[in-house]
């Protein structure tokens, strides 16, 4: 469970922000919507949905990115519950993309550069299978690219250590609540997004600059 959360969650319903993807909610948890025929979806797990979340909805062609849990077996889980260790599942993010913009590969070197790929069963200061390393797969040719893309940047020694990320046939993806949503750009102030996530963020920004949407490199 990432420290302060709970601190802070007085301040963030009472300073809580439509962020820029308008992400609808339902009882509390957001509602995924539903891709358009220009897009593809794409489901990753790399330790705190709040950085990886950021990392790649600011990518040129990601429409939006969703944080929720995925790769256990709970229905529905809480973030409370998957914090408890005993639903399989990990924090998640879901991936709406134009593919005609950015290639399945692209993100997959984008998943890569938000976070460590070669730490198991955690990242940083976060501790726990809730925030494994994963790369879900939809068909034979998504598989075939996760390890791909793997091989080529464990050859180009971008990380120290051997990738110990999974690949993971797609399962259910189950949306996160709606605090957690965007919460990256809605909180600036909090230190574990200043300290843990922004640094996770620009790492992908300075390693693919060019498929970085204008708007974030002002």
């Amino acid at each position: 469970m990432k420290a302060g959360f709970f601190l802070l969650s007085v301040a963030l319903f009472l300073n809580a922000c439509s962020g820029s993807q308008k992400i609808a909610s339902n009882n509390g948890f957001a509602v995924l919507p539903k891709p358009t025929s220009s897009e593809a979806v794409a489901t990753f797990a790399g330790g705190c949905f709040w950085a990886m979340q950021e990392s790649l909805f600011q990518l040129k062609g990601v429409n939006t990115v969703i944080s929720g849990y995925a790769g256990g077996s709970t229905v529905d889980p809480t973030y409370a519950e998957v914090s408890m260790q005993n639903t399989g599942h990990a924090e998640s993010v879901q991936v709406y993309y134009n593919p005609q913009v950015i290639s399945y590969e692209e993100l997959l070197r984008a998943f890569f550069f938000a976070h460590n790929p070669t730490e198991l069963n955690r990242q940083g200061p976060d501790v726990g299978p809730e925030y494994r390393s994963i790369a879900f797969y939809r068909n034979p040719q998504e598989l075939k690219s996760i390890y791909k893309v793997m091989s080529k940047m464990q050859a180009e020694k971008d990380y120290n250590g051997q990738f110990v990320t999974e690949a993971e046939q797609f399962g259910v993806f189950y949306p996160a609540e709606s605090s957690h949503q965007d919460y990256y750009e809605r909180n600036p102030w909090d230190p574990y997004i200043r300290s843990v996530s922004r640094p996770k963020v620009l790492h992908v920004r300075a390693e693919m600059p060019q498929l970085i949407k204008a708007e974030y490199l002002k």
